[in-house]
């Protein structure tokens, strides 16, 4: 069995959306405002470097990953494996649903939305169809509207319900690669004062999407519920927007992985990159540049997503 296989559209994603572009978490333990620049002498972050004082005075400046220079490839791939062994402790539990403390129903029953035949009703018709939401029985069957469901969905995440108000789907389409805004039902809506990024969800959240978009950006992440009348259209107009390239690639182990993710960074020089989890997959992105925003421009980023053998 060959140690490493590159796919450019591994089979679990829809290959025709994630070709290459033509042309609330806390603050990211990376920060993204901060560009490393190595001195005359630098100090290679591969904890374990055995170059020699010689070997250190070259001119390298770059690649730097998660605020570290390397001195040579080999000390990049020995970074980014202690990067993916971090990311993938604990990958066991990444597969686990929420488990709500109340069901849609039984909330909506509580709050005087609906009524107990309605309930049952809409759970009868679900269970003969073997299929649907339970809120979209509900309003199959007329027992609510689309407006007060988003209000219970809402109310059963704990979150707000947001609005497409000021959102620039061109303007947010650096994010996220377009296979985490299609697979995972996500769509970025705008950014307040430069430190909060509103992104909506139709039926439900995803906390472990949020948490790696904040840590990848830097920026604090507000998730909330959108009803589907304002959620799909929008989603799919986003979905026809350019996005910066990305690399899908698959790895038989974690050090093939690393293998593939150093020769990345070998081959783009990045002036800042870093890697996070989502889900069953990891996710790398460089700068290509030096400029420091919130959104970066397309063209000046470049992402690598991967899956690991058996995540």
């Amino acid at each position: 069995m060959p140690l490493l296989t590159i796919r450019t559209h591994p089979p679990a994603f829809e290959s025709q959306v994630y070709e290459r572009s033509p042309a609330s978490t806390s603050e990211s333990e990376f920060p993204v405002n901060h560009i490393f620049r190595p001195g005359l002498i630098g100090q290679c972050a591969n904890p374990v470097c055995r170059s020699s004082w010689m070997h250190l005075f070259r001119n390298r400046s770059t690649p730097v990953f998660e605020e570290g220079w390397t001195c040579s490839p080999e000390c990049t791939e020995a970074r980014l494996l202690l990067a993916l062994r971090r990311e993938l402790d604990g990958r066991a539990t990444a597969s686990e649903m929420y488990h709500h403390r109340m069901t849609l129903g039984l909330l909506m029953l509580e709050h005087g939305w609906i009524t107990r035949q309605q309930l049952r009703g809409a759970l009868q018709a679900q269970e003969a169809a073997g299929s649907g939401r339970l809120g979209e029985w509900l309003i199959e069957q007329h027992a609510t509207d689309e407006m007060t469901l988003t209000r219970a969905l809402a109310l059963q995440w704990s979150c707000p319900v947001l609005s497409l108000e000021s959102q620039d789907p061109a303007a947010l389409t650096s994010v996220m690669p377009r296979l985490f805004l299609d697979a995972f039902g996500a769509l970025p809506l705008r950014v307040a004062a430069g430190k909060l990024l509103y992104v909506g969800f139709e039926q439900s959240l995803d906390p472990v999407l949020a948490f790696a978009i904040g840590r990848m950006t830097g920026l604090r992440i507000e998730s909330g519920i959108m009803s589907s009348s304002l959620f799909r259209p929008a989603h799919c107009r986003m979905l026809k927007e350019d996005f910066p390239p990305v690399q899908l690639a698959e790895a038989v182990s974690e050090l093939a992985a690393a293998h593939l993710l150093a020769c990345s960074v070998e081959r783009f020089q990045p002036s800042r990159s870093r890697l996070v989890r989502v889900r069953d997959c990891v996710w790398m992105r460089m700068w290509l540049s030096r400029e420091v925003e919130p959104i970066p421009r397309i063209r000046s980023i470049s992402d690598v997503v991967c899956s690991i053998g058996e995540i």
